[in-house]
């Protein structure tokens, strides 16, 4: 399905692997530097990469095609499709917001100037009126019609990481050890937790009712997002938690990590669903029976409560 597609970046090439499996689709070459960012459209059939070549590309996510090359003056770290998939925003280390009618590539974009340090998030957001960004310690907000700031957020630390989750309009930002939650059109904080560890990035279930956080120390965190109470806590990687994401669905959350590596995990382990396999011994009375599950071709294996599969970036 192609709302599960996820796309992976490893050095200079984006790849594009199924959500729910991690099998491989394809690989985007074209890029002549390291990928800091990569994005799918609505429907899955574009993709959008930020490289340290100073560009960002568009790509056809069906046949792999580069589609158009976005020349900028330093190097881009993020973008991101409108909803239409007509417009694409970039951001990066010459501190301004792009914004690029794809219709039309080889005309200029919109410039938006206010940050004063290199931009490492950029998203859209209120269904493409409003901008959100982050650059070192501050985060802010934009109003798209107006090209203006509306308020911006300053924080202790560096932001590690930025999610806007448009259910609840809720924005979800990482620094130091914190996990903050701030509402997305007003930036006004709606709760905090904080983690034993730095935290480089958090994603928040998509109905809400946990979210999973990683870092410095290779362990993933799961806490429940009402009451801030850890749920779990493992090890699975060997190097520290770059990126952390639940798939649309909420079944499964990846992680990506600095030890070259990405995993799939459950979010509620023993249940059907891609590699994973729920199986009931026969001779136990269904409703009694521990549910155990088996990963096909690979020796079962629990870390903590969480089940995980592994995949190599090359």
């Amino acid at each position: 399905m192609a709302m599960r597609q996820t796309p992976l970046t490893c050095s200079g090439a984006p790849m594009l692997r199924q959500g729910d499996t991690g099998d491989w689709i394809g690989t985007f070459l074209g890029h002549k530097g390291a990928v800091w960012g990569a994005t799918l459209n609505t429907d899955a059939t574009k993709a959008a990469t930020a490289a340290a070549d100073f560009t960002a590309k568009v790509w056809d996510a069906v046949s792999g095609d580069e589609l158009i090359t976005l020349a900028h003056k330093h190097i881009v770290k993020s973008v991101d499709f409108t909803q239409d998939s007509n417009y694409l925003l970039t951001g990066g280390q010459d501190k301004l917001l792009r914004i690029y009618d794809l219709s039309k590539p080889e005309a200029e974009p919109d410039v938006v100037s206010g940050h004063t340090s290199g931009i490492k998030k950029a998203l859209w957001s209120s269904d493409d009126k409003q901008i959100l960004s982050a650059d070192d310690k501050t985060v802010r907000l934009w109003d798209r019609s107006t090209m203006t700031e509306v308020k911006a957020l300053n924080v202790a630390m560096s932001v590690s990481s930025m999610e806007y989750v448009p259910e609840g309009q809720i924005l979800v930002i990482t620094y130091g050890k914190t996990i903050a939650f701030h509402s997305a059109e007003t930036l006004e904080q709606i709760k905090s937790f904080e983690a034993p560890a730095t935290i480089n990035s958090a994603s928040l279930h998509p109905a809400k009712e946990c979210l999973v956080a990683g870092g410095e120390d290779f362990k993933l965190y799961k806490y429940d997002y009402n009451t801030g109470e850890e749920l779990e806590s493992y090890k699975g990687h060997f190097g520290p938690i770059h990126c952390v994401r639940f798939s649309p669905d909420g079944e499964l959350y990846a992680s990506g990590s600095e030890d070259g590596t990405l995993r799939l995990w459950q979010t509620t382990v023993g249940k059907t669903y891609g590699l994973w396999k729920c199986v009931v011994p026969e001779e136990e009375n269904a409703e009694a029976a521990k549910a155990r599950t088996t990963l096909p071709g690979t020796a079962e294996e629990e870390i903590g409560n969480a089940l995980n599969c592994q995949f190599q970036l090359s």
